[in-house]
């Protein structure tokens, strides 16, 4: 298995319309790892003023897809196959950080726990936290 795929994880965020339009980005990629942000503004918001479960949501399943990606052979790719996602407290803030570590990686499936904070750059707080289960990919022939 490939030590650290960097090129894949960079690729998730490069190439997906909708993870660029959010901006989310891409802070840092270790092996099985992956950390990223969001500045908000008023079109991440619900109703009520507070960050929309879909923005958390995303947020946290591209950075697990990232994370599982540094793992994975060239040539291969990642699709989320199931996440769950739990919204611990209302969601308030100037920005998100998310940090995706892989829990356990396989041929096939891997699963990667992701955990959403929200706040300003001094302090934040856990404001959700979800499961990601990703099928490892293979090109066909």
């Amino acid at each position: 298995m490939n030590n650290l795929n960097t090129t894949e994880a960079q690729r998730i965020f490069s190439a997906a319309p909708f993870t660029r339009d959010l901006g989310i980005r891409l802070e840092s990629v270790a092996p099985g790892e992956c950390h990223t942000s969001l500045l908000l503004t008023e079109r991440h918001l619900q109703q009520d003023g507070f960050v929309h479960a879909g923005v958390q949501a995303t947020l946290a399943d591209t950075t697990a897809g990232a994370a599982g990606a540094t793992l994975i052979e060239p040539g291969q790719y990642v699709l989320s196959a199931e996440f769950k996602i739990n919204l611990l407290r209302p969601a308030t803030g100037s920005q998100l950080t998310c940090t995706a570590k892989v829990l356990k990686a396989g041929s096939t499936l891997t699963v990667v726990e992701s955990e959403v904070f929200c706040g300003s750059a001094e302090a934040s707080r856990l404001v959700s936290k979800a499961t990601v289960t990703l099928a490892i990919v293979k090109p066909r022939s």
